[in-house]
């Protein structure tokens, strides 16, 4: 069983878009330039560091970019058993489970960077990952100081995130530190996410849910305030709410998906937090990222060769991992770009024809062994127009 998991706040990184450009999963950055109103084009391929660090930017940034990964990886055919997202990642996973179209998805995050900023105005917090004490004396030490310090993460084993005041943070660092801590990590942030310095985002933001079309789940969706899966449309608009003010239970969710059956974390977003997280606390899973389009060929890769080493190696398998189809993006009449030869190298982005007025590019790199459609064939979408073999997977045989 697979599990996809999506990044949140703090695995942005600039130019993070860049290798998207020219993939056609790029076209959601339009979409959500519209539903936004803000320029996503710029966050993702020209924002400085500092300026992308900013929660209403970073927000917005880093679930475009998770769903230019879902949609590359969902045109590969691979499917989840289950989903979940660390904080603002559960809005990708809620899209990715359909409760939320990509559109509503994109207003409500939106509105959610805007609200937890202001209310950083209002109160400033930090944040700091506590490494090598155990959750309870973690917990035990921001009650002993008795001021404001909260967890705000219970992330893996040994690794736990406090927010709160300046004051508090210091006092609590120092307290955990009398526990047995081995290294107490600030973390650059201007807000204590997940605590009630969040208070005042949870109405504005429930006020946005409400405008919402919310949906029951294609696929069970694990909430980070209770690490529980959640299907039914009714419940997530007070545990998206909740989420602000609570802390997030990533390591109890990677527990229950691991439990529920899941033996393969497939992280879909920028950086690797996750992938890290999931190695450290359940031992005995695959673990998998996905953040460039170079990763789509070692995605199918990694996933066929563990099959075939699980099964056997059945000719199906096989041709997961080498052969790449590249599918028509609407209705209309197919035209072949001039010149496309057999065996010719296409790289990602490379243009196959005309289905109308509409490109059809390639989101893989590989030899063309040839087209599926005729020139002037009318196609319907994501019916098969061009057969690759992956380069990549071509070199293994």
């Amino acid at each position: 069983m697979i599990a996809f998991t999506f990044p949140g706040q703090g695995s942005q990184a600039p130019a993070m878009g860049e290798a998207w450009c020219d993939h056609p999963s790029w076209e959601l950055v339009a979409e959500a330039s519209d539903a936004s109103g803000r320029d996503v084009a710029y966050l993702l391929t020209q924002a400085a560091k500092d300026e992308l660090t900013e929660t209403h930017n970073a927000q917005l940034a880093t679930f475009t970019a998770s769903m230019i990964v879902l949609d590359a990886v969902e045109r590969l055919g691979v499917e989840p058993a289950a989903l979940a997202g660390h904080s603002l990642g559960e809005y990708s996973a809620l899209t990715a489970a359909g409760v939320l179209s990509f559109a509503d998805a994109v207003r409500l995050v939106t509105e959610r960077g805007e609200a937890m900023r202001a209310a950083c105005d209002d109160r400033t917090g930090t944040m700091a990952a506590v490494l090598g004490l155990d959750d309870d004396l973690v917990a035990q030490a921001c009650d002993d100081i008795d001021t404001e310090a909260w967890v705000a993460n219970f992330n893996a084993p040994g690794q736990v995130v406090i927010a709160g005041s300046p004051e508090g943070l210091e006092r609590a660092t120092t307290r955990v530190k009398e526990l047995g801590a081995k290294r107490v990590m600030a973390i650059p942030v201007s807000g204590a996410f997940h605590t009630p310095f969040m208070e005042s985002a949870r109405e504005r933001l429930l006020k946005a849910i409400g405008t919402a079309e919310v949906r029951d789940a294609d696929l069970p969706v694990y909430a980070n305030v209770d690490a529980s899966p959640h299907t039914e449309a009714a419940k997530w608009a007070d545990l998206l709410v909740e989420q602000l003010t609570s802390p997030v239970r990533w390591r109890r969710t990677l527990y229950e998906l691991a439990d529920a059956g899941v033996t393969t974390f497939v992280e879909l977003g920028p950086g690797t937090v996750l992938t890290g997280l999931a190695k450290r606390t359940v031992k005995g899973t695959r673990t998998i990222s996905v953040a460039n389009p170079g990763d789509l060929d070692s995605l199918l890769t990694e996933l066929s060769t563990n099959n075939a080493t699980e099964c056997g190696a059945l000719e199906g398998e096989h041709l997961f991992a080498t052969e790449r189809l590249v599918v028509s993006p609407g209705a209309g009449i197919f035209m072949p770009t001039e010149q496309l030869a057999s065996g010719s190298t296409i790289e990602v982005g490379s243009t196959i024809g005309r289905v109308g007025q509409v490109q059809v590019r390639s989101p893989f790199h590989g030899a063309l062994m040839g087209l599926l459609a005729l020139e002037g064939e009318r196609v319907t979408a994501s019916q098969p127009i061009a057969w690759l073999r992956s380069s990549l997977a071509a070199q293994s045989i």
